[in-house]
């Protein structure tokens, strides 16, 4: 091994925080390798979040023009043009990750290898580049940031049947005429509405007796409501047992609280979950310990078993969001370069479902809240409450805080509704200014804003 194939460090994977980590530990003088697969930017940029949420917003578009009648538009005959939704989605993907991409080439001290990386010992490990040529590494810290894949769940005949997951399903040319979607949380349900808005028949499929099984029991009625209301059907409680191709058609068997109930569709998503990259990685030869799904286990500083690897992102488990991954990436700057001590324990986890309306969410549901025997109160209050959503008429949802009854301070919140994330943001910040619930009631916030909504909801307590 020559000095020119070792590093003071070593970042494997191009995601949300592996990126600015490399460039970080770049600037601060150590010489430093970004090992990527396939394409700077990771999941977010290249599966997940920009190409989502680009469609996403095609779908809404759609949805308004449908509606325009009812705002005194009439828009004529709406064409879904689908082979200009997924360029449009292809040109923002391009854009962010080229951007990316120069920057990280740009950076002194750091080199981007494209590679498929897999240790060979606890601080080296062989890289197959994209000519087929070897390459050995080796590095005093490294970092995991190898992320997720969508995962295949044991099903009867899934092998010999032709099935979407979250990346290929983007690359559609034509709408489905019926999808079929297995799975009720973020990604059935997101993919789910924006297909029917682009004139998909869509059934979904959740095992549990309810979507979304994380959220309090109201807010995910509430949802299963919403998306019953845009024309999806819902099915609860019904397990897959088999699938086949019959024709043209795929046949989903399920079984039912009714008992056995065969569904016939065009197309059908795969949504019930991801698996952590590790198995390519051959982490078990570096003696990296994961857990029985095979996510990287770490302490509160994100450090493996081995002294000197690092996992961020999603690799290492739940939560699963990109600002997550993010600010891993800044729990180990700040460690490692600044010299501070920062940890991921007790750190605020926001998150949105981008549904139409979407579903905001921050802190303790009532659930837990209850299970950790707090003390608490509920203020919920339905959105055809708020001035602003009647107004643009879009009404559909609630809003509800979990509130500490000695304290007063928020615990937690959900917000479904018209921009639920942003308005969840404002209880967030609340939450990180310990500010009590009275402030925002009393607080003063512009006319006619969703913001002013606050001062309502901390009026409707049960």
């Amino acid at each position: 091994m020559t000095s020119l194939d070792h590093y003071q460090a070593i970042v494997i994977g191009s995601g949300q925080g592996g990126t600015p980590l490399c460039r970080s530990l770049a600037e601060a003088g150590l010489r430093t390798a970004l090992v990527e697969r396939s394409h700077i930017g990771g999941t977010c940029i290249n599966e997940g979040c920009t190409p989502t949420k680009t469609m996403v917003a095609s779908g809404r578009v759609a949805y308004l023009a449908r509606r325009g009648k009812d705002y005194g538009v009439n828009a004529g005959e709406i064409r879904i043009d689908m082979p200009r939704i997924r360029q449009r989605k292809r040109e923002i993907v391009d854009s962010f990750r080229n951007g990316s991409q120069k920057r990280l080439e740009n950076t002194a001290n750091l080199d981007l290898i494209f590679g498929e990386v897999s240790f060979t010992a606890p601080k080296s490990m062989s890289v197959r580049m994209k000519d087929g040529t070897q390459r050995e590494l080796s590095a005093e810290r490294i970092f995991i940031n190898a992320g997720a894949r969508p995962s295949v769940p044991k099903l009867e005949g899934l092998a010999d049947v032709p099935f979407l997951d979250s990346t290929s399903i983007m690359e559609l040319d034509a709408v489905p005429e019926h999808l079929l979607v297995l799975g009720g949380g973020y990604v059935g349900l997101e993919f789910g509405q924006l297909f029917r808005r682009l004139g998909s028949q869509v059934t979904v499929v959740q095992s549990a007796a309810q979507l979304l099984v994380h959220e309090d029991a109201d807010v995910a009625e509430e949802v299963a409501s919403i998306l019953k209301q845009d024309g999806m059907e819902v099915l609860l409680d019904s397990r897959a047992e088999r699938v086949a191709k019959t024709g043209a058609d795929i046949q989903l068997t399920l079984r039912t609280p009714n008992g056995s109930h065969t569904l016939a569709g065009s197309h059908l998503l795969i949504a019930t979950g991801r698996t952590p990259n590790t198995d390519s990685l051959n982490v078990s030869t570096a003696g990296i310990a994961i857990d029985k799904r095979g996510f990287i286990k770490v302490n509160g500083k994100l450090e493996t078993n081995v002294p000197g690897i690092y996992a961020l992102g999603d690799i290492k488990g739940d939560p699963a969001f990109t600002h997550i991954s993010y600010d891993d990436f800044r729990i180990l700057r700040t460690n490692l370069i600044e010299k501070g001590s920062a940890t991921i324990e007790n750190r605020m986890v926001p998150y949105t479902l981008f549904i139409d309306p979407q579903l905001g969410r921050i802190g303790m549901t009532e659930l837990e809240a209850r299970a950790q025997k707090k003390k608490y109160r509920v203020a919920k209050m339905p959105m055809n409450y708020v001035a602003r959503a009647l107004e643009v008429d879009e009404t559909r949802g609630f809003m509800k805080a979990i509130v500490d009854s000695e304290s007063d301070q928020i615990l937690g919140a959900a917000v479904l509704g018209i921009e639920g994330g942003e308005i969840m943001a404002m209880l967030q910040l609340a939450m990180m200014g310990r500010l009590p619930s009275t402030a925002l009631r009393e607080g003063i916030f512009a006319h006619p804003t969703l913001a002013e909504s606050l001062n309502n909801l901390f009026t409707h307590f049960a």
